[in-house]
């Protein structure tokens, strides 16, 4: 027990250096983010009410209190509500992410769930157009979640580096502005080293900037305003809008960004653990931002017009240069959140089959959630510093980063209330004390950053739908395929009339076929004996299988069935998105089948031939020592009549690297291992 409290005290502060960066250092630019006229103090009172309410009800109450229980087995982020929800009802799109199976019972206990679909569950399986509703809601809240990684880092760096221009006026734009994109080149030259390490190295300094700003904002507090607590009362906020009107409602899209980075906390639940980030946030995060944000009012309310400079102007002079420093280092940390974040989303929608496959690195022996993708990484740091040099000022980049916060929240609100209706059967009464106050507040905040398209808010709206339109095209690509591939696959009826062709032969050696496809073989086969004229004495369709859990037992890793013919055997291959597996063809996956597949022959009562269980695993180390060829199949769409050119031409570069394969490495006395491709043609 103690040992536990301890791990999650000492998680809870490495969380700092991870979760929390954007989130805690949201006071260096809400106030300048701002487009204030002439404002008074019962309008930094109102502004302060507001504040505080979104960090309480959002920050503490949605994610803290309920969001964070919406994991699926320690993963967090809308793909992991959207696998959650797949589970539970049949709603998924792909063929191979609908539901499971009679026969997978591990499968129904990682479910949790033996009662029937509700009412809202049913709807989404019966209407097509509602389950890809969702499915493009759960691609959007990542899209926006990416765009959001791209903007923390440029405002939350060029916010900090504008600090100098305050005791120095002839340090120009231009320098602030280069110097921020250096210091961010150097945070993504670092995530190659691991979220472990990055933590490690910017937790004191995240510590350091989350006790340091509430003891200034105590002294401001003190000093300036004491009387600042009195705006918690919601009555400002009723009075502010009285008041402003159009201009009260517009401000929120700057109100909004004291909120950013809270979806952090929840899409970067795999690094750390729901405990870690509850404690952090309500013992250190939650009451910084409260007394810094005071702290910052009661100065500005005692000088109404150093808005544009909200954070460095309320900092005492004695203290200036120290917290500079500590800020601009905080600034470098909270880059950290988001693209760790992002990190995340993208792993889980590459292993679910949503993305293009990039590199996926896990950084982490202990905790399999810590990735990190060196393309993603590389196309980050471009953009961050794009944004940097195009945009130049943080009121700018804050225009585009409000649409993003806000619109994540909202779409998590939306998948957070089918979860609470659809799995966890929460009576409708709470159900609508929840979504109901939310979506209003949260709707009320979309409504003012809409405005803000004009003025830089188009930016993350047009970085979102590329990636949508990637990820949708992707999703096609993989649609059509896996139809082709249903359409023409082999049966084991045409199995065996292919193998009883009298110029078909069994020759030495271990082949690995791969497919999608679990019903049946790959197309590919037809193609390899009709032209190849053999078959290899062990032969192995692999299926790789992506199921929507978090992780699969590691005993249901690799399931084994044999086909009819002898020698001839089906491996499918499960995992799901946090799961740390690589597919490559290589030797781990050989030895990991091999030993599978005689576990299976040694214990299995299904004997399909007068083989003994001795002389099959004889058979199948025989046909392992004399080679393992991998065979993938790779789609490619033409348009014309060029089909049966290209077809021979594959296929004789087939023949001829696998007349290598069969001769002449074997000769040579050179081990063999070589994966070879085949064409597949698909006419459009």
């Amino acid at each position: 027990m103690v040992g536990n409290v301890r791990k999650n005290i000492f998680l809870a502060y490495k969380t700092l250096g991870v979760v929390f960066g954007g989130l805690v250092t949201s006071p260096l630019y809400v106030y300048p983010s701002m487009n204030l006229s002439s404002p008074t103090e019962a309008d930094y009172l109102g502004i302060y009410s507001i504040m505080f309410w979104t960090l309480t009800l959002i920050g503490v109450v949605k994610y803290v209190g309920i969001a964070l229980n919406a994991d699926d087995h320690g993963e967090g982020g809308t793909f992991a509500m959207y696998s959650l929800l797949c589970r539970h009802a049949d709603i998924g799109i792909l063929p191979s992410k609908r539901g499971y199976s009679e026969e997978e019972p591990f499968l129904h206990e990682q479910s949790a769930t033996a009662i029937r679909p509700s009412k809202l569950g049913k709807f989404f399986e019966r209407s097509i157009t509602a389950r890809r509703v969702l499915l493009f809601m759960a691609i959007l809240g990542m899209c926006m979640l990416i765009g959001d990684g791209i903007l923390t880092p440029a405002i939350s760096v060029l916010s900090a580096i504008e600090g100098l221009r305050g005791p120095f006026p002839s340090v120009s734009k231009p320098v602030v502005e280069a110097l921020s994109a250096a210091i961010l080149i150097g945070v993504f030259l670092l995530q190659k080293y691991g979220t472990s390490k990055v933590s490690f190295l910017f937790s004191p300094i995240m510590a350091a900037w989350t006790f340091t700003t509430p003891i200034v904002g105590i002294y401001s507090i003190v000093r300036y305003y004491p009387g600042i607590f009195k705006a918690i009362s919601p009555h400002y906020i009723v009075h502010f809008f009285l008041r402003n009107k159009k201009q009260g409602w517009q401000l929120l899209g700057g109100t909004v960004l004291c909120i950013t980075g809270a979806e952090a906390m929840f899409a970067d639940l795999g690094h750390f653990s729901k405990k870690a980030i509850q404690i952090a946030f309500l013992s250190s995060i939650y009451p910084s931002l409260v007394l810094t944000y005071a702290g910052q009012t009661a100065y500005l309310i005692n000088n109404v017009n150093d808005f544009s400079d909200g954070f460095y102007k309320f900092i005492p002079r004695p203290v200036y240069w120290p917290m500079f420093v500590i800020a601009t280092l905080a600034a470098i940390v909270a880059s950290q959140s988001l693209i760790s974040a992002t990190f995340s989303v993208i792993k889980q929608s590459v292993v679910l089959d949503y993305f293009p496959r990039v590199k996926v690195v896990h950084t982490s022996h202990q905790k399999e959630g810590e990735v990190y993708s060196p393309e993603i990484n590389y196309i980050l740091m471009v953009l961050c510093v794009g944004v940097i040099l195009g945009f130049g000022g943080g009121k700018e980049i804050g225009n585009a980063f409000g649409v993003v916060v806000i619109m994540v929240m909202l779409i998590t609100t939306i998948m957070l209330t089918l979860v609470m209706i659809i799995i966890w059967r929460t009576p409708p009464v709470f159900v609508g004390m929840f979504f109901i106050p939310f979506v209003i507040m949260e709707g009320s905040y979309v409504s003012a950053v809409f405005t803000k398209i004009p003025e830089g808010g188009w930016l993350p709206f047009a970085v979102s739908m590329i990636l949508a339109l990637i990820m949708f095209v992707w999703y096609y690509g993989r649609q059509r395929k896996i139809e082709y591939e249903m359409a023409n696959k082999i049966t084991m009826e045409r199995l065996g009339q292919l193998l009883a062709m009298p110029e078909v032969q069994r020759v030495p050696g271990l082949c690995f076929f791969y497919s999608n496809i679990q019903d049946g073989l790959t197309p590919i086969l037809g193609h390899y004996i009709k032209n190849m004229s053999s078959l290899h004495t062990v032969t192995i369709f692999v299926t790789l299988r992506y199921l929507l859990v978090s992780k699969v037992d590691q005993r249901e890793r690799v399931l084994i069935k044999r086909l009819g013919p002898r020698g001839v055997y089906q491996c499918t291959v499960q995992y799901g998105y946090a799961d740390n597996l690589s597919l490559k063809g290589g030797d781990d996956l050989v030895a990991q089948v091999m030993r599978c597949l005689k576990r299976h022959i040694a214990m299995s009562t299904d004997r399909r031939s007068s083989v003994s269980t001795e002389e099959e695993i004889a058979n199948l180390e025989a046909a392992s020592l004399a080679g393992v060829v991998h065979v993938r199949g790779k789609m490619r769409f033409y348009v014309g009549d060029d089909a049966g050119c290209f077809d021979k031409v594959m296929l004789r570069s087939y023949e001829f690297l696998h007349s290598i394969c069969r001769s002449a490495l074997p000769a040579l006395g050179m081990p063999l291992q070589q994966r070879v491709e085949i064409g597949m043609l698909y006419k459009v």
